[in-house]
């Protein structure tokens, strides 16, 4: 059975970060070509594969759609054609119309004016736009703006709790997942940028929703891997004993 570990947890986070770093290298994100392509993105992700974003940025691309300024102008229902292939493409295509409208309305379509604002106030100020919810506005924090505001999502969730790095809280919420990393991490967006990346290359190579823990990188401090991996070798033995007696 796995002890509970006494190390503090900016040492087990780095300790995480490692031993991802030594499996996965560089993960060399965001996938998109400046911070245009990085918010558009950020937003056709949302409950989206993405290969299927890929294909709704060709279609912007190839229809001349591929500005702030053009975003703003085109007619909602246009946009949510080119946008189909991400899925809820109606309602994508409203929340990008509210993001470009307001980078319009408020800084005269100037992108980089608008990124440029101090952390605390450029995230407030994205969390009031339609459609930009927590992890949206720090996807465009770290991969756009280049601020240190960390990325949690379900990858980042999922594996925090199986290997009991989870908040001390009943009901936790984004906020206390995002604050064990602000208060434990130096504020530096890069290590923001590849550490989040090498959370969901982690939980899609091996911390699925059907785990494989054989051979996991995280194993020797993961109770619940050890539970399932301690759980597949009783039944493999009791299985080996009920052909023997056969």
């Amino acid at each position: 059975m796995l002890k509970a570990t006494t190390k503090p947890m900016a040492a087990r986070l780095m300790d995480v970060y490692e031993r991802f770093y030594a499996v996965y290298g560089p993960q060399d994100w965001w996938p998109g070509d400046g911070p245009f392509e990085v918010i558009v993105g950020a937003i056709l992700t949302q409950s989206a594969a993405w290969t299927n974003v890929e294909m709704a940025l060709g279609k912007m691309k190839g229809a001349g759609c591929w500005s702030l300024d053009s975003v703003h102008k085109i007619p909602e229902e246009e946009l949510a054609e080119l946008v189909r292939s991400s899925g809820y493409f109606n309602a994508k295509a409203r929340k990008l119309k509210a993001f470009a409208e307001h980078v319009a309305d408020n800084y005269q379509g100037d992108l980089d004016v608008f990124l440029a604002k101090p952390l605390e106030l450029l995230r407030e100020e994205l969390l009031s736009i339609h459609g930009i919810g927590e992890e949206t506005a720090d996807d465009i924090m770290v991969y756009a703006a280049n601020q240190p505001s960390f990325v949690i999502d379900t990858y980042t969730r999922r594996i925090m709790d199986r290997i009991g790095m989870a908040p001390d809280s009943p009901n936790p919420q984004y906020a206390d997942y995002q604050a064990i990393f602000h208060n434990n991490l130096p504020q530096e967006p890069q290590l923001y940028n590849e550490f989040h990346a090498l959370w969901d290359r982690h939980a899609k190579e091996a911390c699925a929703k059907t785990p494989v823990c054989e051979g996991c990188c995280l194993l020797d401090i993961c109770p619940m891997g050890q539970g399932l991996i301690s759980d597949t070798a009783v039944e493999r033995d009791r299985s080996v004993a009920d052909q023997l007696r056969c």
